[in-house]
């Protein structure tokens, strides 16, 4: 089956074109003038807002008092977004027949768990029993050659979730923006200023994309092929459910930062602990020497993290430093690497507990 070719490299340029921070309006959580709150905001952060997506967010990000999941007082950036990638529209995702090539088609992992999404065309939906080694595979109708896919929101809600009901079994996923309630949003909190914890974090939410888009943790793959479904993303790594809007399970360029003067990989977001997450390779195709959340230390850039290969199911392994405590529980992982109790708006997270929609 053909690797991910790059037809999903869209318009980066509207994705990380720098926004000053007078667009962003951003205000300090306390009453000190404007000059002094812009100040604070970029001063040696690791975070850096202007490097966000114009319209990655509902409002002006500012700054407000927080948590940590290991109970330390700190400062958090809160980002509220839509659960929209800024600058684009997702899609497409699931073949409409077994003819479609993949400029109509999204994406999806590899069987073998690395290297480039593969193309979710109309032959590798008639192929499925094939690529997976089972006979039982048969997203399609053999009379008519169409794909049999979630079509509406009733469809998307009762197949995007861990306990595929039955009727919605043998069927390529996809759900729309449309299908998100009129007043969606999500709320993130993230220390202004990484704070390296103790121990290694768990994690289920990752982080924030540039494009103000979350950055998932590992999606079920298990129940997902297990419930013969292939829960499609787009070529940019990503899809939407109900819970979390558009998110990434993989990255593929789409949200990218420019590659920097010295060729460093590009910056693609921020996890929720405050680090920066690049992309796995350098300008030169090098990849560094991680350690086990991959994550490595420079000059330049201090403690960051590096994204796994598309296919891999991840970006990052674990939390470097500590998350924050919102209502709900810590979004990236419990007190010292315990389990994570919740997202980054106090909803569930995509393994955890109801509501079970999960990709």
């Amino acid at each position: 089956m053909g690797t991910k070719s790059k037809k999903g490299a869209i318009n980066r340029n509207l994705l990380v074109g720098l926004i000053t921070l007078s667009t962003f309006g951003l205000i300090a959580c306390d009453d000190s003038s404007e000059s002094s709150s812009e100040k604070d905001l970029t001063k040696n952060s690791g975070l850096e807002v202007s490097l966000f997506a114009d319209g990655a967010f509902l409002q002006p990000p500012k700054i407000v008092d927080c948590e940590t999941a290991q109970g330390t007082a700190t400062k958090c950036y809160q980002f509220i977004t839509s659960g929209a990638p800024a600058g684009r529209a997702p899609g497409p995702f699931c073949p409409r027949t077994i003819d479609d090539g993949a400029d109509v088609s999204g994406s999806w992992f590899s069987k073998d768990g690395e290297g480039d999404l593969v193309d979710l065309t109309g032959n590798f939906i008639l192929t499925l029993d094939d690529y997976y080694g089972d006979e039982k595979w048969l997203l399609y109708d053999a009379k008519t050659g169409k794909v049999r896919y979630t079509a509406d929101k009733a469809s998307c809600s009762g197949a995007a979730r861990p306990d595929v009901e039955e009727q919605y079994k043998q069927n390529c996923i996809e759900c729309e923006l449309s299908y998100l309630d009129e007043d969606f949003s999500l709320t993130y909190l993230i220390p202004s200023t990484p704070i390296p914890s103790a121990h290694a974090g768990r994690l289920h939410t990752v982080g924030i994309a540039l494009d103000g888009t979350e950055l998932s943790g590992p999606a079920p793959i298990s129940e997902i092929l297990g419930s013969y479904t292939i829960a499609a993303f787009d070529d940019c790594g990503g899809h939407i459910n109900l819970h979390q809007g558009y998110h990434y399970h993989s990255t593929t360029g789409c949200s990218n930062a420019s590659v920097s003067d010295d060729g460093h990989a590009p910056l693609i977001g921020y996890a929720v602990d405050g680090y920066g997450i690049y992309a796995m390779r350098d300008a030169k195709g090098n990849e560094e020497s991680l350690d086990e959340c991959r994550g490595t230390t420079d000059d330049t850039r201090g403690y960051h993290y590096h994204a796994a290969s598309p296919s891999e199911n991840m970006f990052i392994g674990c939390l470097h430093g500590e998350s924050v405590r919102p209502a709900g529980g810590p979004p990236g992982g419990g007190p010292d690497g315990g389990p994570p109790g919740g997202r980054p708006d106090g909803a569930p997270n995509e393994a955890g507990g109801p509501p079970p929609e999960h990709r």
